[in-house]
């Protein structure tokens, strides 16, 4: 006799290994964490296989679960693809998402294309920028949300966690022992004044080696061992690594992730990309 999937535990069991942990993926689903792993169980049992090896508190798929990834993804993408395109009233339109560069990745590729396969008649605008402007374009009516690092939220914004600030220069680079320190930042980089500041308050002396708006301008003087920068733990650019070891450079703090949204759109959608943002941003 033929048998049926549960595609809500086929779901659970697809967000449990996308951002990797039952708490969070309940918090995601609107579930409880029993309820999720009741799912996950069941689902276990229901194959006659187990589909995530738990070791040292950590989850991580096993060979089947791994193989059941790729069908599960495809099964619910289908799912939503046909519940959206028959679906009477089905969410539309624009969505404006504003994210600092820094942060984009890893998250925002995923949340994007999850999004996109639940809802395809709504169309979702990322702008990458830095956080003052967009404070400024959001005032404006420019972005329905936004993510920054600041700071000093507005009381307004919801702060979602913060991330320490560390010193990134060329892997085995030398240019953090040299003096002046050559700093490589963009003008409007909201880290600039921060770095500066401590390394006044250490009595280092320091000289800018970039200027202007061009990222890709400072990472490549960075990677070169040019110069040093300083960017949020887990945001590490391409070709540099974090300044680690007992060096001579001063602390600085951490940087606070806040999420802003504007009042002008209220549906599902909306809150589902504000649930992917709080998994994916917050502490």
């Amino acid at each position: 006799m033929a048998r049926n999937l549960d595609l809500a535990s086929i779901r659970s069991f697809v967000t449990v290994a996308d951002v990797g942990g039952v708490t969070r993926a309940a918090g995601f689903l609107n579930l409880t964490q029993s309820a999720v792993s009741m799912q996950i169980k069941r689902l276990e049992e229901s194959l006659g296989q187990t589909l995530f090896l738990r070791a040292a508190k950590k989850l991580a798929l096993s060979p089947e679960g791994e193989q059941l990834l790729s069908y599960g993804r495809r099964l619910i993408a289908l799912n939503d693809e046909v519940l959206s395109r028959f679906a009477a009233g089905a969410c539309e339109g624009e969505i404006r998402l504003g994210v600092p560069h820094d942060i984009v990745y890893p998250a925002i590729p995923g949340i994007l294309k999850r999004l996109a396969q639940a809802y395809p008649r709504v169309r979702i605008n990322l702008v990458s920028s830095f956080t003052l402007l967009m404070r400024q374009e959001f005032a404006q009516g420019a972005f329905d949300v936004i993510i920054t690092t600041e700071n000093n939220p507005d009381p307004a914004a919801e702060v979602l966690g913060g991330r320490g600030l560390v010193w990134v220069g060329a892997p085995d680079g030398t240019a953090w022992q040299r003096r002046p320190l050559r700093l490589g930042f963009k003008d409007s980089c909201i880290f600039r004044p921060q770095a500066q500041a401590a390394l006044d308050a250490a009595g280092i002396p320091w000289e800018m080696a970039t200027g202007g708006e061009s990222e890709q301008a400072v990472e490549a003087t960075v990677a070169a061992d040019l110069a040093v920068s300083v960017r949020m733990q887990g945001s590490i650019p391409e070709g540099t690594a974090q300044i680690g070891g007992d060096n001579s450079l001063p602390r600085l703090g951490e940087m606070k992730i806040a999420l802003y949204r504007s009042p002008r759109r209220k549906d599902e959608v909306m809150e589902l990309l504000l649930s992917e943002l709080r998994c994916a941003y917050g502490a």
